[in-house]
């Protein structure tokens, strides 16, 4: 089935929407919650989360896309149970979850922060925007879908330690597009 059927079952509250979308990106949703809980009851949780959400909030724009929108929506939710779950462990080697915490500001919802993460979005967004194509693949696949490394150099057909290379200049050059745009680090 296509996304824009799909799309039209959510909008006639049809629940085959929740099945088709299942049946077409159940895997695709459960790799991305996998790779952020790592257990299979909490991946399922999310993906069942992630249905309710779209269910909820399908945007009126109709995606053409269906699966860059679930893909936010199932990361949300892994993140949010991981950090959950995870909270007296900060710091547990989570690469994806520390660049992922840079973009929280606190628990402060004052309109001055709420600019700021918009702000700094945008700049993310530019930045990205600007990578060829090799370094935003290993960018995206490592900070938005939280894949390995391995994951990522047996897809590129690469070794572990380029990957790792090429994510540390890529940071090394986010820092210094961050800087340049008057954050302070």
């Amino acid at each position: 089935m296509q996304d824009n059927e799909i799309v039209d079952l959510y909008w006639a509250r049809s629940e085959n929407a929740i099945t088709e979308t299942n049946v077409k990106y159940g895997g695709y949703c459960r790799k991305i919650a996998m790779n952020i809980v790592a257990n299979d009851e909490d991946s399922e949780e999310c993906i069942n989360d992630t249905y309710l959400s779209a269910w909820n909030t399908m945007p009126e724009e109709r995606p053409d896309l269906l699966a860059p929108y679930l893909a936010a929506i199932v990361r949300n939710h892994a993140l949010t149970l991981y950090r959950k779950l995870h909270s007296q462990k900060r710091g547990a080697g989570q690469t994806a979850l520390a660049l992922d915490e840079l973009f929280e500001v606190a628990s402060s919802s004052s309109t001055e922060d709420m600019v700021g993460r918009s702000l700094l979005s945008g700049h993310l967004n530019r930045f990205v925007a600007g990578l060829n194509t090799n370094d935003r693949l290993i960018f995206v696949r490592r900070y938005f879908y939280v894949d390995s490394l391995s994951d990522i150099a047996a897809e590129l057909s690469m070794s572990e330690s380029a990957v790792k290379s090429q994510l540390f200049r890529t940071r090394q050059k986010l820092k210094d597009y961050l800087l340049q745009e008057g954050y302070e680090l």
